[in-house]
């Protein structure tokens, strides 16, 4: 399905009449970007395929909210990640953030990160992180949050958010070196740790 084109348009307006072939088709058509972006929000494939379930259903439930003038793979990727969020705020193994007060100092950060190669699969790595560092990176790297927006959707104190992310790049940071001491060949003659 993803190799055919579809007129968007006409499927959405099926999904807004509730048609289950149409909610198929854009199930089918979406379903590995939206895979993507829940793997790099969950710990495990498990875990990650309820965020796609539940995020779907948010989909066809508020499908009439979809305004046709904006593209409709931003929708579903907001959807995607606040349905990260809330799972990861309901998840049974609470979320826990570090609060710092502002005179604490974070620690310090100019060590830069390892450059990855096209042959280093990067998402292990990042499901190890914890939820909260990885919650905090991946709304401020891949989506490009600042620190002000993530604090406020998470419910956190801006320098909560500042330091779970320099928290997180320092953790990256060592298990990239780790993975790379583990299987040399990654590194060999392309990139410097």
């Amino acid at each position: 399905m993803p190799g055919n084109k579809v007129n968007i348009k006409l499927i959405i307006e099926g999904c807004r009449k509730n048609n289950l072939n149409s909610q198929r088709i854009l199930f089918e058509y979406f379903m590995g970007y939206a895979m993507s972006i829940c793997l790099r929000y969950s710990t495990n494939k498990t875990q990650a395929e309820e965020i796609l379930n539940d995020g779907f259903l948010k989909i066809f439930k508020n499908i009439d909210q979809y305004d046709h003038a904006f593209p409709f793979k931003a929708w579903l990727r907001k959807i995607m990640i606040n349905t990260a969020i809330d799972y990861s705020r309901l998840s049974k193994n609470k979320v826990k953030y570090i609060e710092l007060h502002e005179s604490n100092t974070i620690v310090d950060d100019s060590e830069p990160m390892p450059v990855v190669g096209l042959q280093e699969d990067i998402l292990p790595i990042l499901q190890k992180l914890s939820p909260a560092y990885r919650m905090v990176f991946n709304l401020h790297v891949m989506e490009g949050y600042k620190h002000d927006e993530i604090a406020e959707m998470l419910g956190i104190k801006s320098s909560t958010s500042r330091s779970s992310f320099v928290r997180a790049k320092q953790k990256l940071r060592k298990l990239i070196l780790q993975k790379r001491k583990e299987n040399p060949l990654l590194t060999k003659g392309k990139y410097k740790a």
